[in-house]
């Protein structure tokens, strides 16, 4: 008899797949259908176009971006340049090529090559010191679903609603929600059991709500956003996620649970994801209270 059975939980035969990512209002196709047609009526009219403020571009920071390694050099040209600059004006003005305290040119000439060497340093710092890459990995670990068998087809319709909602629009790959004491969903990823490899770790409950990082959510009723889990000492208290999740946020539902979403980019969770989060954990605490 399979872990899941014993638990309480229901396996199921498909594992859940990963949805490609789709703008946030893909869900609301009637929304978006009556907009492209009244767009499309205006257009074809001619008239009625806004006219009003539209969002401004940073052309310089785009720029910047699209050109990263030429600007980090460019301290480099100008320093070179301007120290070529120095020499040259020296050369053909007739000034003795030896330093004179004594004269202005001389003093104005030392402080020119001191800032053209500083630029070709600045230049240098640019070059070795670059942003770390971020990017997406794929989780280690094996996909489960595993449901509470003892709650209604309306509850269990709207957990894998929440699922299937996350891990479209955000970089969520796991989910585990836990409330009264018991964990009613674990699906996506998780971390492969020890024991056989093809099997996900169960979640240990009881050891879960006695850690630092559950009753601190609990305690504070907010949401906690771990943006780089690799930082945080807490990460030991979540052996069921996969070894190599990126970034975790702990989402309370009400006082009596807590859903526990991780993702596969670290800081890949934006401010908009957070707030849409809150509203989900919110929509699944009153759902849960009917039924737990």
């Amino acid at each position: 008899m399979e872990a899941g059975n014993l638990l309480g939980f229901i396996p199921l035969n498909q594992p859940p797949q990963r949805l490609v990512r789709s703008p946030r209002f893909s869900a609301f196709p009637r929304t978006v259908t009556v907009t492209l047609t009244v767009n499309a009526s205006l257009s074809s009219q001619g008239e009625n176009r806004y006219k009003g403020p539209r969002p401004g571009r940073e052309w310089i920071a785009d720029w910047v971006s699209n050109n990263d390694d030429l600007v980090r050099s460019l301290p480099i040209y100008v320093g070179g340049l301007s120290l070529l600059a120095v020499l040259f004006n020296r050369t053909v003005s007739g000034i003795a090529p030896v330093a004179d305290a004594s004269s202005s040119q001389s003093r104005a000439d030392l402080l020119t090559l001191g800032l053209a060497v500083t630029n070709i340093l600045n230049g240098l710092v640019w070059l070795s010191i670059r942003p770390k890459s971020i990017s997406l990995v794929n989780p280690n670990g094996v996909e489960c679903q595993r449901i509470a068998s003892h709650l209604p087809d309306f509850v269990i319709s709207e957990l894998l609603w929440a699922w299937n909602s996350l891990s479209d629009v955000t970089c969520c790959r796991s989910l585990v929600i836990v409330y009264d004491g018991k964990c009613i969903l674990q699906t996506g990823f998780a971390a492969a059991s020890l024991s056989n490899g093809s099997d996900a770790v169960v979640v240990d409950t009881n050891k879960l709500i006695e850690g630092s990082l559950y009753l601190g959510v609990l305690k504070s009723a907010l949401q906690s956003y771990l943006a780089n889990l690799s930082l945080y000492p807490g990460k030991s208290q979540l052996p069921f996620l996969p070894s190599n999740t990126q970034a975790v946020i702990l989402q309370p539902l009400g006082d009596k649970g807590m859903a526990i979403i991780g993702g596969d980019t670290i800081r890949g969770f934006t401010s908009d994801d957070q707030v849409w989060i809150t509203l989900i954990g919110e929509k699944l605490d009153a759902t849960l209270t009917k039924v737990i």
